[in-house]
């Protein structure tokens, strides 16, 4: 799960980390109201759950009241498809220095990674491309949590002064205690800004918490904001299904994420990519089929539908009646390329035969064919 800046921010500080002064504003007038308050010059925000903001003219810098004008026309905007509703309005910092401090889960080493580069404010992705030395990186054992030691080699990467020293390491500790008590995925400030009279101030926050615990933080459930989100993946939590929307054109149905993930890898592995990430799994029904296919098919770029379908808990029998019932009352006119192995595999394509869909007995021959359909071979 993903919250505002904004609402980072409000998190960071109740922790004792240093951030701007600023006010969120929903309305042109709210915007020209807390400049005032604030005084210029003011940064104005769009508070979105996309990156690139900066490019796409969601951030400006308004020094005086013409430019405050053109600053609220950041309301309304569209970035990457999404409408901006709310602006951060906040005072200008004069920056002497811009650095990177995070922590990021780290699946492989099953450890929190602490991330510092003197390189902030450029996305640590493209540091890490460009520039890998300018990274300094430390796992964290998670009986131990994060040491002294590791705080000042953090600390110590970033500046030479002792002052600065002291407050990174203040900024590290108070991370770190709110990546764990919070659950989350990631933290990041970016850029953590040194100011001309030797403060860090962060002037951007970003935090993704773990959705399984979320059952533990009530509080930060609440600061989910809905209409910022995929509406097609808020509809498939609804449903009990996991479904993420990509950019290809094989819209691939599949019990279990690891199934899933090895399905979308043979799809790109033969030459195009997958639609979306869908997984059906942990339940079986014919309703959750049908509800699948609904969102999946809200996606224009679908030409093709590929299930495959490893039947455990789910049953193939109860797929295939999905799918019969999906490709009837939805009007699936796609094609549509089977492979179901598993429980009650026989009945399912007993189910199918006279359907006309294609059936494959192999993971890469159902994805060798729907390329096939989709290229129209």
């Amino acid at each position: 799960m993903k919250i505002h800046e904004y609402q980072a921010k409000e998190i960071f500080a109740s922790y004792g980390i240093p951030t701007p002064k600023e006010k969120l504003a929903t309305t042109p007038d709210e915007i020209k109201t807390h400049a005032k308050e604030i005084g210029l010059p003011v940064v104005v925000k769009a508070q979105v759950h996309v990156g690139g903001r900066g490019k796409a003219g969601g951030i400006k810098l308004a020094t005086d009241e013409s430019e405050l004008e053109k600053a609220t026309q950041i309301l309304g905007m569209r970035i990457k498809g999404i409408e901006v509703k709310k602006v951060l309005v906040a005072e200008a910092i004069s920056i002497k220095g811009e650095s990177y401090l995070g922590f990021i889960v780290d699946r492989s080493s099953q450890k929190i990674v602490a991330m510092a580069s003197s390189e902030g404010g450029v996305e640590i992705e493209e540091v890490a491309r460009r520039n890998p030395k300018a990274i300094q990186k430390l796992y964290i054992d998670p009986l131990l949590g994060i040491q002294p030691y590791q705080m000042r080699t953090l600390a110590t990467f970033l500046y030479g002064d002792k002052g600065l020293i002291k407050s990174a390491i203040k900024i590290t500790q108070a991370l770190y205690q709110i990546m764990v008590e919070k659950d989350c995925s990631l933290i990041e400030i970016n850029p953590l800004v040194r100011t001309e009279d030797g403060r860090l101030i962060a002037l951007d926050a970003k935090i993704n918490f773990d959705d399984n615990g979320l059952y533990r933080h009530p509080e930060i459930e609440s600061l989910r904001d809905l209409e910022a989100e995929d509406r097609n993946e808020i509809d498939a939590r609804e449903y009990g299904l996991s479904y993420v929307r990509l950019d290809g054109k094989i819209g691939c149905v599949v019990n279990g994420a690891g199934l899933a993930m090895a399905t979308m890898d043979l799809v790109k592995h033969f030459g195009e990519e997958p639609a979306n990430f869908l997984d059906i799994g942990g339940s079986s029904s014919p309703e959750k089929v049908k509800n699948a296919l609904s969102i999946l098919l809200r996606d224009e770029n679908v030409k093709v539908i590929l299930f495959n379908i490893f039947g455990g808990i789910t049953r193939c029998d109860d797929v295939a009646q999905g799918i019969l019932q999906a490709r009837d009352e939805l009007k699936i006119a796609h094609p549509i390329v089977v492979r179901l192995t598993g429980t009650n595999e026989a009945q399912a394509r007993e189910l199918l035969k006279e359907s006309g869909l294609l059936f494959a007995t192999g993971m890469e021959e159902a994805a060798r064919l729907a390329i096939e359909k989709l290229r129209g071979v």
